[in-house]
């Protein structure tokens, strides 16, 4: 039975704490949704390089508002557990603009979002994060929006600067409205410590290979850890692997150690049947 968005938004936030992070494994379509569900996921994000790719389109906001949020529907009908969505730049230069991509994405059955800055000035990006929490507060719903910066994706100054341009671009954030902040590329054990300390709300950091392990970022503070688009990059690495040993030596371990068969197929006949 599928919970109500009132229940799914409240149960959403409150996994949002610091020292216990929430464990994101970003998926990109129903299959990957399904799979992260029933391996004991709390939560469902999504990462819209994954979603770009899968339909043919490169990622850096190419992707149009209306099939981002017909793949956002097909994952809330397809998992019963609270959907974030990545919505990259809103899908739209226009504060009004970002308020629709909100109100479809809600009606669509999220109640997380993630929006980032990119290269915006943070002075127009908050009216964005504005015009977002306006228009979930205009359908009643508790929506969590949560805000990425890309300070140090872009790389530019010492990693000192960097924490304090995050910290500043956080505050304009929270005050716009803002219930998280998201920090892609801070990676050190300093910049995770010095971004607990100077966010006033939940922390969120990418992880990967070679990243501070989750326990540690717990102790750092951190409420909340993902994947982004790693799991998709992987997923194609095997397809792309697959392939070329085919072509190449005529052989086949590429796919060794897949899924069965019989375990997919029965994750969405289970599906069909709620």
């Amino acid at each position: 039975m599928h919970t109500s968005a009132t229940d799914k938004a409240a149960l959403f936030r409150s996994l949002h704490k610091a020292h216990t992070p929430l464990r994101l494994s970003n998926v990109w379509d129903v299959a990957s949704a399904r799979i992260t569900e029933s391996a004991g996921a709390r939560a469902i994000a999504m990462t819209s390089a994954g979603v770009a790719w899968s339909l043919g389109v490169p990622d850096g906001s190419k992707l149009d508002r209306e099939s981002a949020v017909a793949v956002i529907a097909r994952i809330v009908e397809a998992v019963d557990l609270p959907v974030t969505a990545d919505i990259e730049g809103g899908y739209s230069d226009r504060p009004e603009g970002v308020a629709a991509t909100v109100a479809a994405v809600l009606k669509a059955g999220a109640v997380g979002i993630n929006i980032e800055d990119g290269h915006s000035d943070p002075a127009q990006f908050v009216l964005k994060i504005a015009a977002a929490r306006h228009a979930a507060d205009s359908l009643g719903v508790e929506l969590f929006i949560n805000t990425r910066t890309d300070v140090f994706l872009a790389g530019n100054g010492s990693e000192a600067q960097q924490i304090d341009e995050a910290i500043e671009r956080a505050r304009l954030y929270v005050e716009a409205g803002a219930d998280g902040i998201f920090v892609p590329g801070a990676t050190s054990e300093t910049a995770v410590s010095a971004l607990v300390a100077g966010v006033a709300v939940p922390l969120n950091v990418m992880v990967g290979p070679g990243s501070i392990g989750v326990t540690e970022l717990g102790r750092l503070g951190v409420a909340r850890v993902s994947l982004g688009s790693g799991v998709a990059q992987s997923a194609y690495a095997v397809a792309q692997r697959a392939a070329e040993e085919l072509l190449t030596v005529g052989t086949y371990e590429s796919v060794a150690g897949g899924l069965d068969y019989g375990t997919l197929n029965d994750l969405f006949a289970r599906a069909a049947l709620r």
